[in-house]
């Protein structure tokens, strides 16, 4: 079996041109039907009146050959026959007396289109009639009359052309006529089909049809552009909960901070970006004191508002462009970019003054809290982020040991020291 052609393969007529065929076709069927029965009518009525025409012309004959007839003048009577039938449709004619010996005979001079005469006209008038000639109620001979079909010809061919022509009229005016309907009725499908294209092509679910002048059509704009208003409240729908799912994915639901993966993803770049512009970045590693002890002597419902509250406060004390994440449990991170080292100690000791304030419980009572802070600079402490990482949660871990609520700045020494244990201090 052949393979089916695709849909891409397969040419199909637009529907302008089906309108325009159609349109042409039922015109130009209308119109050789119409001109078919007119033919036929004509013809038929010709027929009638030639035969009722041929019958006078024979009557005139048997009376002006009479006189011939009697008087036995085959001359007279030719003359007479000829006097008649060259004025007359007559192709053939011929006068036979009682005893059907042939008295006289007339034909007519042939042209090109003898033989076309006269099938045309033995065609419709059969061949021939005859009329008896009388006096007084004797039978004195009879007249025999052949019809001529020149004027039928012409009659036939005028019908053929004006039949063309209508055909040519119609065409025309089907044509015009096509082309309006075109303009009136497929103008708005048009534009319908436009716009769904450029839907489809651009994702905008807010462009409309345009009202049609048509009711039917216009209904069906109306009810597209609904259509339309449906699928762009779904698409905004849609989008604010991608949006939402997206915040929800890379930042935290408590502190509504960025989470771990999201800074990280950020660090990346910014460490990128740094390296290229030769620009020195600050990482602060943050880490909440005495927050196992709150949660766990307070309840959790304590811990968290100590969360939120810590994270706005770090928050608080940062540039725009500065980044702040909680990485889990009580840490926090800053990202810090670009700036020196005299910057980065400035900003963590702000951060250190701002927890001095106590910090308001759901319960009415207050807690007090510090933060430790580990500062690691790139490229100095750390080529990487991991490293950069590592090294800030080492300077932390030793800023803790040493004293809580302090900062401390990473050393070279302190890259080699051990990675601290998160069950020895806190």
């Amino acid at each position: 079996m052949k393979p089916q052609p695709s849909g891409a393969q397969v040419r199909r007529p637009s529907l302008r041109r089906v309108f325009y065929r159609a349109n042409l076709l039922v015109a130009l069927g209308a119109v050789c039907m119409a001109g078919l029965a007119v033919t036929v009518v004509g013809l038929l009525t010709l027929r009638a009146y030639a035969e009722h025409n041929l019958h006078l012309i024979a009557r005139s004959m048997t009376y002006t050959v009479e006189a011939a007839v009697v008087f036995d003048d085959p001359v007279a009577a030719e003359e007479a026959l000829r006097a008649i039938a060259v004025e007359e449709e007559v192709a053939e004619a011929a006068v036979h007396d009682a005893r059907g010996r042939l008295l006289a005979v007339y034909q007519r001079v042939g042209g090109p289109m003898v033989g076309v005469e006269r099938r045309l006209s033995v065609w419709l008038l059969g061949d021939g009639i005859s009329q008896p000639i009388l006096r007084d109620g004797r039978y004195l001979g009879e007249v025999w009359v052949a019809g001529y079909g020149g004027n039928l010809l012409l009659y036939l061919l005028a019908a053929l052309a004006g039949v063309f022509l209508g055909l040519a009229l119609s065409a025309l005016g089907a044509l015009y006529l096509s082309r309006h309907m075109v303009a009136r009725v497929l103008g708005p499908l048009d534009r319908l089909a436009s716009v769904a294209h450029a839907i489809r092509r651009d994702r905008d679910f807010a462009q409309r049809v345009p009202p049609a002048h048509i009711v039917e059509l216009n209904e069906l704009s109306e009810d597209f552009n609904a259509l339309l208003d449906e699928l762009n409240a779904w698409q905004v729908h849609l989008e604010q909960e991608n949006a939402v799912l997206a915040h929800q994915a890379s930042h935290d639901s408590l502190t509504r901070l960025p989470n771990r993966a999201f800074f990280e993803g950020r660090l990346s770049r910014v460490l990128r970006d740094a390296a290229a512009r030769g620009e020195q970045v600050a990482l602060m590693f943050i880490d909440s004191d005495r927050f196992k002890e709150i949660n766990d002597k307070l309840g959790h419902a304590a811990g968290d508002a100590v969360l939120v509250n810590v994270a706005a406060r770090i928050r608080g004390q940062l540039r725009e462009s500065d980044l702040v994440a909680r990485l889990g449990g009580d840490e926090f991170a800053v990202l810090l970019a670009p700036i020196g080292a005299e910057d980065a100690v400035r900003i963590a000791e702000d951060i250190i003054a701002s927890m001095e304030v106590a910090i308001p419980l759901p319960d009415g009572s207050q807690v007090h809290t510090s933060l430790t802070i580990g500062i690691a600079l790139f490229p100095e402490h750390g080529d990487g982020p991991e490293a950069l990482l590592h090294s800030a949660d080492l300077a932390m871990y030793h800023a803790k040991r040493q004293q809580r609520g302090t900062w401390h700045l990473a050393q070279p020494s302190l890259l080699s020291a051990p990675t601290r244990d998160m069950g020895e201090v806190s």
